[in-house]
């Protein structure tokens, strides 16, 4: 008999696991086809933000994910940028993810994207919805109106394929996704024309070095002659473990071991013992999808967009995609939700990241290129160290960086309003927008009493106002939880009494009374409209 999903997810990679996890909470019968049965051991995709860490509080892991980290408790997360080289006498410290952590109800953490992966791919275990095909690959998809069709082979003799089938695809499948290719879905960007480097390596001296600075987890070099592109380190461990990207020639391999040693000491400033654990290239682009769907067919993570692993973006945004993109799925297979919500997970996230790349990333090379070429210590020292302590680009995304659904179809936003990665954090509750964690008078978070689909907060608000949510809710036999408290303290910093807020964590509506109808509101935030 065929084996029949209402969900299959094409890659096994930390997005593909958590979009199982995320699905299979919700009783979303899935299956997840990854050809590697064991998790890859290069330290990469370490620095995980307080946003990702509120998804691993609602995926019931978070505190696994921190008993998992390599580093002590309490080690400073956060970078540190110099010239030249990091024996230079011109050196910052950034401001970093602390400047946004009063808006997010868990710290952010820094571990190696495996140890993550090891975490939820044991999470996964204890979910009975989800299927795991460890072994298996992907060869083809395809889709008609009814379902989708999976052909997947195993790696091992005898090689036997097998055709599955769905409701829904997800490509979870990195940046050369067979799914992206099948459902005939390009990326566009710019490419920099850089080959780049990472390395894994060991060495002591490296981290006795940098003793002079304070302690820091990542460690930048801006040097005119790369024009804008860092070199930059980053600990694995605190003591021996780093690993390192940096651009080097096209002709550039493995065997040039003595060529690789001496960039990482001309990078660093001063000799340095060097034991390679990995050495690995990849090319200077930033690229996103035009649309992440293709009827039933989505992508998500590195299939969608990649970029360098600058400031901690990737992982993190590939995790935001499967926040907005799970229960969206789980809505539709499950009957609550319209095809049009399916729809508003390209809307909402493609801009993001489209605006992440151009403006902060890419952006942020060309920046790099502009200071570097216009100011030189030895031309003007006075004009260069004017601007040098003027500078708080790069290692962290600041206040102006907050991604928001304020223009989605499912949300009731501003006229006018746009989705994209520019924003400003604020306690003010506000459609479209992260909702503030504010405490409740019990002591409690509200993130701890949120519900697991929509949940309207109700700070001394109108009791009929309150009873018309819940009867059209009722009607619409969609669950909702509704929180109750005094509008005092924090919590009157939402601006608004009444706040309806959808399973990701992002508020649908808010007002001080009702405005549109409860059932309009409900048919817009499930695209049943």
């Amino acid at each position: 008999m065929q084996e029949h999903y209402q969900i299959i997810i094409v890659g096994g990679g930390p997005v593909g696991i958590a979009l199982a996890v995320e699905l299979a909470q919700r009783n979303v019968s899935c299956a997840v086809v990854e050809r590697h049965l064991e998790v890859g051991r290069i330290p990469k995709g370490q620095n995980l933000t307080q946003r990702t860490l509120e998804h691993f509080y609602f995926w019931n892991c978070v505190e696994q994910l921190r008993a998992a980290r390599l580093l002590p408790p309490n080690y400073p997360i956060g970078g540190l940028t110099a010239y030249r080289s990091l024996a230079s006498e011109y050196w910052y410290v950034p401001p970093g993810l602390e400047q946004v952590q009063s808006y997010h109800f868990q710290d952010n953490e820094r571990l190696p994207q495996y140890l993550t992966e090891e975490v939820l791919r044991r999470r996964l275990t204890q979910l009975e919805s989800a299927t795991t095909k460890f072994g298996w690959t992907a060869k083809s998809i395809e889709q008609d109106d009814s379902e989708v069709r999976v052909t997947i082979a195993g790696e091992e003799w005898p090689y036997e394929e097998m055709e599955i089938t769905s409701d829904y695809v997800v490509g979870c499948d990195g940046a050369r996704s067979l799914v992206r290719q099948q459902l005939g879905i390009v990326r566009e960007g710019p490419d920099f024309g850089e080959r780049m480097a990472l390395l894994v390596f060991r060495s002591r001296d490296l981290h006795e070095g940098l003793k002079r600075f304070p302690e820091r987890t990542t460690y930048r070099v801006l040097r005119p002659e790369l024009k804008g592109v860092w070199q930059f380190f980053g600990r694995v461990d605190v003591g021996e473990t780093w690993f390192f990207h940096g651009p080097v020639p096209d002709t550039t391999t493995a065997r040039d071991i003595e060529y690789l040693h001496d960039m990482l000491e001309e990078a660093a400033g001063f000799p340095i013992a060097v034991e390679f654990e990995h050495i690995g290239f990849w090319d200077l682009r930033v690229e996103v999808a035009t649309t992440y769907r293709n009827a039933r067919g989505f992508i998500a993570g590195d299939a969608a967009h990649s970029h360098p692993p600058y400031g901690g973006f990737g992982l993190n945004t590939g995790l935001e995609d499967i926040a907005n993109l799970g229960w969206k799925l789980a809505a539709r297979v499950q009957g609550w939700g319209g095809d049009a919500l399916l729809d508003s997970y390209s809307e909402e996230r493609q801009p993001v990241f489209k605006e992440t790349g151009e403006r902060v990333i890419a952006g942020g090379i060309l920046n790099d290129r502009e200071f570097l070429a216009t100011y030189d210590p030895e031309a003007n020292r006075e004009a260069f160290e004017a601007q040098w302590r003027l500078r708080t680009s790069g290692d962290s995304a600041g206040p102006g960086y907050e991604p928001n659904y304020a223009g989605s179809t499912v949300v009731f936003g501003p006229e006018g309003a746009r989705c994209g990665a520019t924003g400003r954090y604020t306690f003010v509750a506000q459609a479209g927008h992260h909702l503030a964690p504010v405490l409740l008078s019990n002591g409690h978070n509200v993130y701890e009493e949120l519900g697991d689909l929509f949940t309207l907060l109700a700070f001394d608000a109108d009791a009929e106002a309150v009873q018309s949510f819940e009867s059209a809710a009722t009607r619409r036999n969609l669950s909702l939880k509704t929180v109750t408290d005094s509008f005092e303290g924090q919590r009157g910093e939402l601006k608004s009494r009444l706040v309806l807020v959808r399973p990701d964590q992002f508020v649908v509506w808010a007002g001080d009374s009702l405005g549109p109808d409860p059932k309009e509101i409900f048919d817009r935030a499930t695209g049943s409209g």
